[in-house]
């Protein structure tokens, strides 16, 4: 399972459309991202690390790292 797989799961736990969570987006790296950036992003898996941590923060989920030896 891919993370973005995973976002789009959370989506729909949370109850965000793609547009909500392009407009989240767009408005917190302060330049157009548009819906279908967004969705093409989600389909091909390429979201950045900035992007990633926005829609999480926005989903109110976050990452934790964990050694392998834990």
């Amino acid at each position: 399972m891919t993370l973005c797989n995973e976002i789009r799961k959370l989506m729909v736990d949370r109850d965000v459309t793609i547009t909500q969570l392009s407009r989240i987006i767009a408005q917190k790296k302060k330049k157009h991202y548009s819906i279908q950036n967004l969705s093409q992003k989600l389909r091909n898996n390429t979201l950045n690390a900035i992007e990633i941590e926005i829609i999480l923060d926005a989903l109110d989920f976050q990452i934790f790292f964990y050694p392998k030896d834990v």
